[in-house]
């Protein structure tokens, strides 16, 4: 958890008011922003739930709205709230502020692997892409029969996490124990991804974690999730194997390991287990 990270209180309370705004809208209203296409074919970006594969899937117990906020070029505004008036704006405040966390840790990450200070942010190349992910969990008449969000870790290098400051619900896994995530408002929560701990040669871990859901509280977060180039191969740095450590994950390209990733999430298992040696 990130405190003094330079985003501004005024902006994180006015997103996540925004963000708030958008779910409590009529589902007609948040239908024009939709994710499936001709009312069938799924697509990663827009409003409703992640994709469904089968009908034995486990679902889970949120909407959700997903937006690519980097390359800013390559932005569907079309799908970007036009209500509130003010998301469009703080969204853009909100990630360019989160930039600059993000590449002041991967900075410190990389020191602390003893690379060079830039190896990191110049693995992500020209065109490395980040989503935006909110996640709105409503109340939950039987939360103890499913998940907000069922267990799984992040494809990403690092994932920058905007949670509720009033209501918990998100857990993490240690030692086969799940431990809450204690609530610090205005703080951010820093998740390692699974190409952080690849590029690490499994030095960094990317934690295994889950939502539960609240049977009297609705419950929202913002993740900004940073990826390298999906053109880009990821492996091992070279510095970090030899003969006592040897590669532990073999090389993948990005955009096969992200397709991997939705397509293991939706089953309950883990993709980065697909790219160990």
């Amino acid at each position: 958890q990130v405190t003094n990270h330079g985003v501004d209180t005024s902006v994180m309370d006015g997103m996540m008011v925004a963000s708030r705004e958008f779910f409590r809208q009529p589902p007609e209203e948040k239908q024009r922003y939709t994710n499936l296409i001709g009312g069938e074919r799924f697509q990663l970006e827009g409003y409703g739930t992640d994709r469904v594969n089968s009908s034995e899937q486990i679902l889970d117990w949120s909407d959700r709205l997903y937006l690519k906020v980097e390359p800013e070029d390559e932005r569907s505004l079309a799908l970007w709230p036009a209500h509130p008036q003010t998301f469009r704006n703080l969204l853009h405040e909100f990630t360019t502020k989160c930039r600059v966390v993000k590449d002041g840790l991967v900075r410190a990450m990389a020191r602390l692997l003893e690379l060079d200070n830039d190896y990191i942010i110049e693995q992500f190349g020209e065109k490395a892409d980040t989503y935006a992910r909110f996640s709105y969990y409503p109340e939950c008449p039987r939360p103890e029969l499913v998940f907000g969000l069922k267990p799984h870790s992040d494809g990403s290098v690092l994932t920058v996490l905007m949670v509720d400051d009033t209501v918990g619900g998100l857990q993490i896994l240690r030692d086969g124990v799940w431990f809450d995530v204690p609530i610090v408002p205005h703080t951010l929560l820093i998740n390692i991804g699974d190409q952080t701990e690849i590029m690490s040669n499994g030095i960094f871990k990317s934690p295994v974690h889950r939502v539960v859901t609240n049977a009297e509280k609705e419950r929202l977060s913002l993740a900004l999730f940073y990826s390298l180039d999906p053109e880009r191969e990821i492996e091992p740095a070279t510095q970090l194997v030899d003969e006592k450590r040897p590669a532990l994950y073999r090389k993948v390209k990005v955009k096969d390991y992200i397709a991997g990733l939705f397509e293991h999430v939706s089953q309950g298992t883990m993709v980065i287990d697909t790219v160990k040696i």
